[in-house]
């Protein structure tokens, strides 16, 4: 009679309720066709960014239009709810605010040159109190890309210079919801944490990930070579912020949410003499904050934070019958690329992105 071999021990299983993503890159075109699914796939709500190229969306007729070209590849994907941004530029007016509430959630405003697509972006703050104020009356959310414009700063500190503005917008308009987007330091967690109730901050995967050393080449990980795929903006700062932020994170502090800034490129921008800012994270985002929240003793606190903070503060209803998402202790490799070719046979050039993290291993697994 042979043996009987015991069962393997089944491997740590966390179910969670479908989480959201209050900041995503969708782009255009074949990337928008690429990377979308991996969004649609894992969460329920995704606030997605304006700042498209050739046209950015800058009113409710853009976001009507390209939520409708978004929706035409997940018609059966009852699960996945894109939420419509506009950008906010000097050329905004009230009128463009007033009764864009059913079709738009949130105006972003990038400060003039401080990212990807951001050429038409703002320098005087108070020019747009006016349109601040008809946000506030309409219920939209004010998205702010939290980095000062003024080129005599240097990169690492233009967040922190930034935050004397927040703070101004923030006790000007005290019925206005302002979210800082993927904060980089200790400096604007205080900064958060000291402001109303009225001001809450996005915290990505990759800020709790690496720091800077890991970009230019001087932490072991990057075996002293200059990774393109690691270079965002803001960019990564100090292993001193990066506990902060997972400290932050992993708090239980309803103010701290879920923002991936998931930003993908092609191959071509990222491995090049003049590298893209932007990290393609939403192919590894919840196995990342799994193994961050596993480090810091706090896997009860990871529903929170990427399942209620967010639609709390935006005032969004749960999404009672979505499926949920399964993660499991289990250690995979990163796929190095991700590529396709564009359904359209007039365009028959592929495409290939490289997902951030490619070529190495994580420990928790989305089933």
């Amino acid at each position: 009679i042979p043996a009987i071999r015991e069962r393997p021990p089944m491997p740590p299983t966390l179910i969670l309720p479908r989480p959201d993503d209050f900041h995503v890159h969708l782009r255009n075109g074949m990337v928008r066709f690429l990377a979308t699914p991996f969004t649609a796939e894992h969460f329920g709500y995704a606030l997605v960014m304006p700042n498209t190229r050739p046209c950015p969306i800058l009113t409710a007729e853009d976001a009507m239009n390209y939520r409708r070209d978004l929706m035409q590849y997940f018609p059966e994907n009852k699960d996945f709810h894109p939420l419509m941004s506009i950008q906010i530029t000097d050329k905004t007016t009230p009128d463009m605010i007033t009764g864009t509430k059913a079709i738009v959630t949130a105006g972003k405003l990038y400060p003039e040159g401080v990212t990807t697509n951001s050429d038409n972006g703002v320098r005087d703050f108070k020019r747009l109190y006016p349109v601040f104020e008809a946000m506030q009356k309409e219920g939209l959310v004010l998205c702010l890309h939290g980095e000062s414009p003024d080129h005599n700063i240097s990169g690492l500190n233009r967040e922190a210079a930034f935050l004397p503005q927040l703070r101004e917008i923030a006790i000007k308009f005290p019925g206005l919801q302002i979210v800082l987007e993927h904060i980089t330091t200790h400096d604007a967690i205080r900064e958060v944490e000291s402001l109303p109730n009225n001001v809450a901050a996005t915290i990505t995967a990759h800020h709790l990930w690496i720091t800077i050393d890991d970009i230019i080449g001087y932490s072991q990980r990057s075996q002293g070579k200059l990774r393109p795929h690691n270079f965002c903006k803001p960019i990564a700062k100090h292993e001193f912020d990066r506990q902060a932020l997972c400290h932050a994170a992993t708090s239980g502090n309803p103010k701290f949410f879920f923002g991936s800034d998931s930003a993908p490129h092609p191959v071509d921008d990222k491995e090049c003499s003049r590298v893209c800012a932007g990290c393609f994270t939403s192919p590894v985002a919840l196995s990342i904050l799994a193994e961050v929240f596993e480090r810091m003793n706090a896997l009860h606190l990871l529903e929170d934070f990427l399942s209620v903070h967010g639609k709390n503060f935006y005032g969004l209803p749960p999404r009672m019958n979505a499926k949920k998402i399964t993660l499991i202790k289990e250690s995979w490799v990163v796929n190095g690329s991700t590529s396709a070719d564009w359904p359209n046979a007039d365009y028959r050039r592929p495409i290939l992105i490289i997902p951030f993290l490619a070529g190495e291993t994580l420990t928790w697994r989305v089933t």
